[in-house]
């Protein structure tokens, strides 16, 4: 793994997931890295610099980059185009984009610097060292930071990468269902606390099994969870037939297609 002894991480935005990932870094054997976040977000900012000793508030984006080895640009799809042109990089920086739908080649143009540039997925889980990071390219700087904040996925080329991306975009789909399932719950006279107690625990569960197959598919641990001809396999039957896989496909290919077209 590189070495990031004497490296000073910055980042441009400052929301839930830039907090997310420096409470993870701040975990690790990187705590006491120097950090410097944007402004923008006053709250989160300085949250971060309060708790961390490491972590700093910057007079604005520019200082940011100004004060970094590697750069973090972490801000909306909307407006990175015009917050990258409008900072001047490194020939030495190092970037990496959390931006979604935004190409690498959109990206050097802005930047307009010949830096070291990749892109990351980083989830919530992060904070808790845990979940997965896509990476892309494979870039050994990217790797060495997510995979000490749970795993790095290294894809060879953007096609892999966008998928991940789209197949990453089902949180709200999850919590969603959840909410279905608790308000189904509680139509039949359970309190919904009581009813989303139990589901937070049984999606616990099954986040743990999905997290370690031992080498088995998906499908095989859906016929495991599954007793012929029991409930499992009922609901599951008649979901699909309800359309409910071919809804899932429908949105992941159009989701996929937003983020491939960025």
């Amino acid at each position: 793994m590189v070495d990031l002894t004497g490296k000073r991480l910055g980042f441009v935005g400052t929301g839930d997931i830039v907090e997310a990932v420096i409470t993870g870094i701040c975990k690790t054997d990187l705590g006491n890295m120097p950090i410097v976040v944007s402004p923008r977000n006053a709250t989160i900012a300085g949250r971060l610099a309060e708790k961390h000793g490491n972590v700093s508030i910057g007079a604005d984006n520019q200082d940011v980059l100004d004060r970094s080895d590697i750069v973090v640009l972490a801000v909306l799809p909307q407006i990175i185009e015009e917050v990258t042109k409008a900072l001047k990089f490194r020939p030495d920086h190092h970037v990496i984009s959390f931006a979604a739908a935004t190409s690498l080649e959109n990206l050097k143009e802005w930047i307009g610097q010949p830096v070291s540039l990749s892109q990351a997925i980083p989830l919530p889980f992060v904070a808790g060292l845990n979940g997965a990071t896509a990476v892309h390219p494979r870039d050994e700087i990217s790797a060495a930071i997510f995979s000490r904040l749970g795993k790095a996925v290294e894809v060879d080329n953007k096609h892999e990468y966008d998928a991940l991306a789209a197949a990453g975009a089902v949180m709200g789909t999850y919590f969603g269902m959840l909410d279905t399932l608790t308000v189904w719950l509680e139509r039949q006279g359970l309190p919904y606390e009581k009813g989303g107690a139990y589901l937070g625990q049984l999606f616990a569960g099954l986040g743990q099994a999905a997290g370690d197959t031992g080498g088995k598919r998906f499908g095989e641990l859906r016929d495991g969870y599954s007793t012929k001809g029991g409930l499992n396999e009922q609901v599951h039957r008649d979901f699909a037939r309800e359309g409910g896989n071919v809804a899932l496909e429908k949105a992941l290919d159009a989701v996929f297609k937003r983020i491939a077209g960025g």
